[in-house]
């Protein structure tokens, strides 16, 4: 368990460090699907492929030292475990929208349902409720 001076040292600058890279990483998916949609090469260059993984440790890294740091647990913090689960569909959809989706209109919708999991995957974290911007 961390002490209450290290939680007040680290988490000021760790929850703003999590979500600036939430934000990096989703406008990286954005432009990159656009970029996808819109037939351009290099959605799928080495860079942009490349850099995708090395946002989304950090972010990985972030929110892992967050849970530590707030003691979380997603099977008692219900929102935190949709929001997993919300995570990796997110992942399966993003997948599918920049490359293994058989035709343009199944990545177009693949992109639209994975933007819509991360805005809804936001609310959660936002209202702290597994019901995320329909929650009571």
């Amino acid at each position: 368990m961390p002490s209450p001076e290290l939680t007040a040292a680290i988490y000021p600058w760790l929850l703003p460090a999590h979500i600036g890279l939430v934000s990096t990483s989703v406008a990286l998916f954005a432009a990159r699907g656009l970029g996808v949609l819109a037939g351009r090469g290099w959605p799928m260059a080495s860079w942009a492929r490349g850099l995708a993984p090395v946002i989304d440790s950090l972010l990985l890294l972030a929110g892992g030292t967050l849970w530590w740091l707030l003691q979380l647990n997603p099977l008692h913090n219900h929102w935190l475990l949709a929001k997993l689960t919300l995570l990796v569909v997110y992942i399966v959809l993003g997948t599918l929208a920049l490359q293994r989706a058989p035709t343009r209109g199944a990545r177009a919708l693949c992109f639209a349902a994975a933007l819509l999991c991360v805005a809804f995957m936001a609310s959660i974290a936002l209202n702290h409720h597994p019901l995320g911007w329909w929650a009571p």
